[in-house]
């Protein structure tokens, strides 16, 4: 058996651990009632949290709690870039593109591997743990992507191993955005930090935010 032949053995097993494990987290036919919702809440909700907390450490906090936040919003934004390339490098169908499972909610029939969602989530998160004076918040928001991951594929819009993509690409994505390389992020701080004197001057000077 060649080497082609073997990794497209492997990823056949891995599509169909993919299918089965999908089958078990993905809504029965009848849901509690507050399931579904709950769901939702994880799935679309949730994410609004990070660039709300991101606006708010970037608006009340100090010089560390900033460059954190440029960090973690670095990450995001690697995280994205990242995903967009493995999508157009290798497209793979969400759940309902091939009449699999319930789908709960309505959702583009756009490349399923990663999920944005969660690589966004976790690129913040990892991007925080990798800080020393942020690894408390970082580990929550690790923790609280769980129920993210388990409220996609619930709803029908993700498969389990796309939540595994997420994981991978988030990792590089808080690498890449990580202390090692934080000179590189200087620049785009102190232009960020001008906007912010430029916006909020008024609000700085009369002592209601941190300069």
């Amino acid at each position: 058996m060649s080497a082609i032949d073997g990794l497209i053995g492997l990823g056949n097993v891995l599509e169909g651990l993919n299918w089965a494990l999908f089958a078990v987290l993905n809504a029965p036919a009848h849901p509690l009632p507050a399931l579904p919702r709950l769901a939702v809440f994880c799935a679309e909700g949730l994410i609004w949290a990070i660039p709300v907390g991101i606006g708010l450490v970037w608006l009340c906090g100090g010089e560390s709690a900033r460059k954190a936040a440029l960090a973690a919003a670095m990450a995001g934004l690697a995280g994205l870039l990242l995903n967009q390339l493995i999508g157009l490098a290798w497209p793979h169908p969400r759940p309902f593109m091939i009449g699999l499972g319930r789908t709960l909610i309505p959702h583009a029939a756009d490349s399923s591997f990663p999920s944005d969602h969660l690589t966004l989530w976790w690129s913040a998160a990892f991007g925080l743990l990798l800080r020393p004076d942020c690894r408390r918040i970082g580990g929550a928001l690790a923790v609280l992507g769980l129920p993210m991951a388990w409220a996609r594929i619930y709803l029908g819009v993700h498969f389990p191993l796309d939540m595994a993509g997420a994981a991978v690409t988030a990792l590089a994505a808080a690498w890449l955005a990580g202390p090692r390389h934080e000179p590189y992020l200087e620049p785009i701080y102190r232009l960020a930090l001008s906007a912010r004197r430029l916006l909020f001057g008024r609000l700085i000077a009369a002592g209601w935010l941190r300069a």
